[in-house]
């Protein structure tokens, strides 16, 4: 089970460079199901709970997935097309109805096995900051702010009851803020 103390050590990565990197990690010193694990998660904030429940029927040979989010049980509609192809590749290699199998029986990973995987790669890379499986919904979280810089709508994607919770999750400092009012004239 996470702990908030878990949550507040990770970090988003927020460096391209290094997401690249812990592709490259998963897909070369893992597995192709650690890779597709991260990278569904960065691509859709999902928590980790809620990714491991992924039936491959769920995916396979959709665009879109509506999900009922467990800590929330609110639903949440999944775009999967900008990691379409990927998913599809992948889900053709797999020989169960999870789509995150684990190797121990007819069942999905497990999220400490998720946590493992993720910080095997991570060391490879040399991340310094801590990783964890809400690196993945953090760093999808940082990188949406940095492309629309709308807060309110990430929010909504995450289901956090207050900004100021979403703000702290993703990381955005004083700094950074004030580091997007440096050219900003009307």
């Amino acid at each position: 089970m996470t702990t908030t103390n878990q949550i507040k050590d990770v970090q988003p990565i927020r460096s391209k460079e290094l997401i690249e990197d812990m592709k490259w990690s998963l897909k070369r010193h893992c597995s192709e199901r650690d890779y597709i694990l991260f990278l569904l998660g960065i691509n859709s904030g999902l928590r980790v709970g809620d990714i491991l429940k992924l039936k491959v029927k769920d995916v396979k040979n959709k665009k879109r997935v509506v999900i009922q989010e467990g800590k929330t049980k609110k639903k949440r509609d999944i775009n999967l097309n900008n990691i379409y192809s990927e998913i599809q590749e992948y889900v053709k290699t797999i020989d169960s109805v999870w789509l995150f199998p684990s190797r121990k029986g007819d069942k999905p990973i497990s999220t400490t096995q998720a946590y493992r995987q993720l910080n095997k790669a991570g060391d490879m890379v040399d991340i310094t900051e801590g990783i964890g499986t809400h690196t993945m919904r953090k760093t999808f979280g940082y990188w949406y702010y940095k492309r629309t810089n709308n807060m309110e709508a990430l929010q909504q994607i995450l289901n956090h009851s207050d900004i100021k919770i979403t703000k702290a999750y993703i990381g955005i400092t004083e700094e950074e803020i004030n580091d997007t009012l440096i050219d900003f004239v009307l």
